[in-house]
């Protein structure tokens, strides 16, 4: 019987380097890219006997094509685990990745399970059109097929049409709610650029990211280095034709990637013979109006730092989501106390990417391994979520 809450550390992270829709990972399944996370952090644990891990659990937002058959159980096995490794998927949209990290952490501090992996993978260019079964058999008519890539499909009628509009109308919604400009949202992108190109320059992600074999891609494909800000006032609004501020470049791109992290509780870490990146503190999940998605995360990261006993001036890292530079800024708004600076330090989703599925652990791994570059500190990672929600972690060395 479990008679208390075991403190969970973070091992490892990896991830694949992000590549752009139809670009250098387009040709890899989702479950060699899942497998292959798996397969790198088992391997950079040598000590670590594989039949050892509990279980295995990834994030995953599509489920409609190759990774539709537990993409997590699929990865153990296409890894070359033992076959007594067991493997869940669970979807939470946006912040699927993240939740595999929540749920392998809650496991592992009630005593379920000493060692486990966690992580997310997402093929957005290998997502596949989807055909719904007729009303009647034996249909005269043409069918419609619907991608699986991004956003609404087969809405229920039920739904209010407010509740239903794309992520980019959601944008513009908190765009319009806090005053944010067209010129504010392009900085803000740009900057995105200018950190991340010049984290990779300065090797910031070298003990992270594991390159695909077989793919040319020696970092995150859509990274552009020599945009500017006239560059992006260039671009026309992407969902608003009057009056619309969201473009394509102050918003994430369609995206491919895979992430995992490796946590334990003192007797798995013993196991690893690894110093931990992180402890894990404290998780916390929200939800608001759908429409207004993208402000998810602001009660979600309050909750998750009073269960932690922190406060924003304690943070000395902080991964935020950047769906879209509006969503973004609009999180920043509603948090006076965040000190901005300390916001995605080697740049956001806008330019490394947002492969839904991978993109939460993709970023608690990057927080584990900025605190532990740092030496010490207090870390967030925190994502909004389609359909109304926002999840967050905190982090501690």
């Amino acid at each position: 019987m479990n008679d208390r809450i075991r403190d969970v550390y973070i091992v490892d992270a990896v991830r694949t380097p992000v590549g752009k829709y139809g670009g250098a990972l387009a040709s890899v399944r989702p479950d060699d890219l899942a497998a292959h996370v798996v397969r790198a952090l088992v391997d950079r644990a040598p000590a670590l006997d594989p039949a050892r891990i509990d279980d295995v659990v990834l994030g995953n937002a599509n489920g409609a094509g190759e990774e539709n058959r537990d993409v997590a159980r699929m990865a153990v096995l296409l890894a070359g685990l033992p076959v007594t490794v067991p493997g869940a998927t669970v979807n939470r949209l946006c912040a699927s990745g993240l939740e595999a990290v929540v749920q392998a952490y809650r496991a592992i501090a009630l005593g379920d399970a000493s060692v486990m992996i966690a992580g997310g993978v997402e093929s957005m260019s290998r997502a596949p059109w989807v055909l719904p079964k007729p009303e009647r058999a034996f249909p005269a008519g043409h069918q419609q097929a619907y991608s699986t890539t991004l956003g609404w499909r087969m809405t229920n009628p039920k739904m209010p049409p407010r509740w239903t509009v794309s992520l980019g109308e959601g944008a513009e919604l908190i765009a319009e709610k806090h005053g944010i400009g067209r010129e504010q949202q392009d900085a803000f992108a740009f900057a995105s650029h200018e950190k991340a190109a010049r984290a990779w320059k300065d090797g910031a992600y070298d003990g992270e990211v594991v390159p695909v074999p077989g793919a040319e891609l020696a970092r995150d494909e859509c990274i552009r280095d020599t945009t500017s800000p006239e560059a992006l006032a260039r671009l026309k609004p992407a969902f608003r034709t009057e009056g619309g501020t969201v473009t394509a470049g102050n918003s994430s791109p369609l995206n491919d990637g895979a992430a995992a992290l490796l946590l334990c509780d003192e007797e798995g870490l013993k196991a690893t013979g690894r110093e931990p990146l992180a402890r894990v503190r404290a998780s916390a999940v929200t939800a608001i109006e759908p429409d207004l998605y993208g402000l998810g995360p602001v009660e979600a990261v309050r909750r998750a730092l009073a269960k932690a006993g922190r406060a924003f001036p304690d943070l000395t890292h902080f991964e935020l989501n950047e769906a879209f530079a509006a969503q973004a800024l609009g999180c920043l708004a509603e948090w006076p106390d965040l000190d901005p600076g300390l916001v995605n330090q080697r740049g956001g989703a806008i330019a490394i990417g947002h492969p839904l599925g991978c993109s939460g652990a993709r970023l608690a791994g990057s927080v584990a391994h900025q605190l532990a570059a740092a030496g010490s500190g207090t870390g967030v990672a925190a994502l909004c979520i389609g359909v109304g929600q926002g999840q967050a972690l905190v982090l501690e060395r």
